[in-house]
């Protein structure tokens, strides 16, 4: 069952990639992109804790949050 939450949210990130994503202009912070560590964090540790490091990843990315680096742990 975590495999298929897992692709389903893999899913709609892959879907704001090529939606929405492709069509703003580039924002990022952090390498690399929210988007892209969203996916490696749920590959790698599934939709609870790869959800919880996207979901804390992003609310770091705010105009008084850090850049740079950010590698998924």
């Amino acid at each position: 069952m975590g495999r298929f939450f897992t692709w389903l949210l893999v899913g709609i990130v892959r879907l704001w990639q090529i939606g929405p994503s492709a069509i703003l202009p580039p924002t990022c912070r952090y390498q690399p992109s929210c988007s892209a560590y969203a996916i490696t964090a749920l590959r790698r540790y599934g939709p609870l804790k790869g959800g919880w490091l996207a979901i804390k990843r992003i609310a770091r990315c705010q105009p008084w949050g850090g850049h740079g680096p950010d590698p998924v742990p």
